[in-house]
């Protein structure tokens, strides 16, 4: 299930909403309302106040994809959370390109408190700045504080984006200067070490003093930095792998006009959890997974393949690289990929397979130089219909 909602295009990238982000919306409000006995208006205030920053966060977001797409570099999406914003962006070759991509995103934080601090200038509301009076503004939920509120809010934004570790921009900063004099793999390396070691410095300011948020940003810049250091280590083994390495070469597979009992039979009988569907002619005109048959069963249980399949397939070459495929798999949010050779289906890769061959070659590389022989058992092909 997708539980991201489209809000709109800009320059191609599409910006959504993931659906946990109304909790903060529910927060705000009962922060605002309920919290300071400003009751409907506070609740109104704080909802404000929440949306005005996150158009920022979505600002500072387009800063890195724009600047991305100066240099040519795929930007996928903006997903907006409870957190904060992500785009995704494919990681730059070239560490001077990343350097700027990832400045790019707390300039504009600085551009818009600057606009922010002529405008208070300009309406002689800069006396709303200092902190005690911005704390005792916000908390009686005035409107007069919602300048200041948001110029110290994007303030934050750059001091916060700053700090060297993943995935927070300041990770990326110091990886491309690292990046400029060593090696791409030991630049990461070093910078997730450091990265982990602010984490840990999160945790335990946020254990004495008792502080959840500070705990939860710890966790999140500790696996962060680790999920980059694990997804520069497994590119550098993948690089050099292809899919034809790594494919299922004889999956079994179905026919449009299969009952469902028979995918639940090949579901039990073999280590396949979804399963190709393909012509009379060999050709692949979908793919019945393991949720698909579920609901299926659970829905329709006389219904054909056919009617529970799914159409749109992911498609790979066996000559891919298996890295490049993986990322691919990744942004579809697909776990399963038919491989195609000649319009016909020549073999099965799942995500499990790539881990598998990561595994694997990173262990023995000297295997490199062969294709693995990775074949599911295959029971007899169905063409049709089975008989009781």
């Amino acid at each position: 299930m997708n539980w991201s909602i489209p809000l709109l295009r800009v320059r191609g990238i599409e910006i959504k909403v993931h659906t946990t982000f109304a909790l903060i919306l529910v927060w705000a409000a009962y922060y605002w309302g309920f919290g300071t006995d400003a009751g409907s208006r506070g609740a109104l205030f704080g909802v404000t106040a929440i949306i005005l920053l996150f158009v920022c966060v979505v600002l500072h977001e387009l800063g890195h994809a724009l600047t991305a797409q100066r240099y040519g570099i795929v930007v996928h999406d903006i997903t907006l959370l409870p957190i904060g914003g992500v785009a995704r962006i494919e990681v730059p070759e070239n560490p001077r390109e990343e350097l700027w991509i990832a400045l790019a995103g707390p300039a504009v934080n600085v551009v818009i408190a600057v606009v922010l601090i002529a405008v208070g200038a300009l309406l002689s509301a800069t006396s709303l700045l200092m902190p005690a009076d911005l704390s005792v503004t916000m908390r009686e939920a005035k409107w007069s504080g919602l300048l200041a509120y948001l110029t110290l809010a994007n303030i934050a934004l750059v001091l916060f984006n700053l700090i060297p570790a993943f995935p927070l921009d300041g990770g990326r900063v110091l990886r491309a200067l690292l990046a400029i004099r060593q090696d791409y793999r030991r630049a990461t390396e070093t910078a997730a070490r450091i990265g982990q070691a602010v984490a840990l410095g999160f945790g335990l300011l946020g254990f004495l003093a008792l502080d959840f948020f500070l705990i939860v940003i710890a966790v999140f810049v500790w696996f962060g930095a680790e999920a980059e250091r694990q997804q520069v280590s497994n590119k550098g083994t993948l690089d050099n792998l292809t899919v034809g390495q790594a494919m299922s070469r004889n999956p079994a597979v179905l026919v449009p006009e299969d009952p469902l009992e028979r995918a639940v039979e090949l579901t039990l009988s073999t280590a396949q959890a979804d399963f190709p569907v393909v012509s009379s002619d060999g050709r692949v005109v979908g793919l019945l997974s393991a949720d698909d048959l579920l609901r299926g069963v659970r829905d329709q249980p006389s219904a054909t393949v056919g009617v529970a399949m799914r159409r749109d397939v992911l498609q790979a070459a066996a000559s891919e690289q298996l890295v490049d495929v993986q990322q691919r798999a990744a942004v579809a949010g697909a776990r399963t990929l038919v491989v195609i050779e000649d319009d016909r289906l020549a073999g099965f890769l799942t995500i499990a397979d790539i881990g598998e061959a990561f595994r694997l070659f990173a262990i023995r590389p000297e295997l490199l130089a062969a294709p693995l022989t990775n074949e599911a058992p295959q029971p007899q092909q169905s063409l049709g219909p089975a008989s009781g």
